[in-house]
C-alpha cells in the first residue's frame, strides 16, 4: 500500500518562515506593552492565527480585539513573504521527487490565503495539486479538518497519504484525520512514537521511504524505526 499523496505543512517545512513570525509576533507585542520569547512562540506553534491573536491579547492584557490584531500580523507577514522568503533545502527537491513518482501532493497550512499566495511564488503553485488554508477551514489544527479536506480535494483514503509535519498541534491534526505522519521539529519538540516517525530534517528524508511508509506501518510494532 504505497501512499498516494503526501501532504505538506508549509511553515517550518517547506519554508523557514518561523523566525519571520516569531520577529513579527515580537514586534506587535512589544508596541502593545509586553515581551514576547520563544516559550511564547512554542505555544503558538502550528495552530491557527486566531489563536495566537487571543494568545497576545492575553499576554499583554491589551483591549485590542482579535481581528485588529490579526490584520496587523498578516498585514506585516503578507510583506515578509512577498518580498523575500526562505525555502528550506532539499524541500522543493522532495516535493518534485514525490510527483515523479507519480503521487498527488498538497499543501495544508494554518497560514491564511493572503499568505499562502505570495508563498505559492517562491514555491510553485504547479508542483501542488491542492492547498488548504487556515482560513478555508471551519475548524484550524489540531482539528483534523484540514487533512481530511485535503484528503477529498485529492480522492484519496488517509491511510495512503503521508503527512509532513513541524508542530504537534499540526500532527495531531494528522493523525486524527487517519494520515501517516512524519514528523520535523521546529520550534518545539516532537515524541516519535510507534506509529509516528520524526526526523532531523526535510532533505534526510528519502521518497521512496516516504512513499512506502503507509505499507511499513500497516505492518509496524512498537519499535521506532528511523529511516
Amino acid at each position: 500500500m504505497r501512499a498516494a499523496a503526501v501532504l505538506f505543512d508549509m511553515d517550518g517545512i517547506l519554508v523557514d518562515s518561523e523566525p519571520v513570525w516569531y520577529d513579527v509576533e515580537a514586534a506587535l507585542v512589544e508596541r502593545l506593552g509586553g515581551v514576547w520569547g520563544k516559550q511564547h512562540q512554542a505555544q503558538c506553534i502550528g495552530g491557527t492565527v486566531d489563536a495566537t491573536c487571543r494568545y497576545i491579547i492575553e499576554l499583554t492584557g491589551s483591549n485590542r480585539t482579535p481581528d485588529e490584531i490579526r490584520a496587523e500580523l498578516l498585514t506585516a507577514m503578507a510583506q515578509h513573504f512577498t518580498e523575500s522568503l526562505v525555502i528550506h533545502d532539499g524541500a522543493l527537491d522532495l516535493v518534485d521527487a514525490v510527483r515523479a513518482r507519480g503521487a498527488g501532493t498538497a499543501l495544508v497550512t494554518s497560514s491564511y490565503r493572503a499568505l499562502v499566495e505570495p508563498a505559492l511564488g517562491w514555491l510553485g503553485r504547479d508542483r501542488f495539486d491542492v492547498t488548504v488554508t487556515g482560513d478555508e477551514v471551519t475548524r484550524g489544527k489540531p482539528d483534523p479538518e484540514p487533512y481530511r479536506s485535503a484528503c477529498e480535494a485529492l480522492g484519496v483514503a488517509p491511510a495512503r497519504t503521508v503527512v509532513l509535519e513541524d508542530a504537534l498541534s499540526g500532527v495531531r491534526s494528522a493523525e486524527a484525520a487517519g494520515c501517516c505522519v512524519v514528523a520535523v521539529p521546529s520550534v518545539a519538540p516532537i515524541p516519535a512514537t510507534p506509529r509516528r516517525r520524526v526526523v532531523g530534517s526535510v532533505r534526510e528524508i528519502d521518497p521512496d521511504w516516504l512513499l512506502d511508509l503507509p505499507s511499513s506501518l500497516a505492518g509496524d510494532g512498537p519499535e521506532h524505526v528511523e529511516p
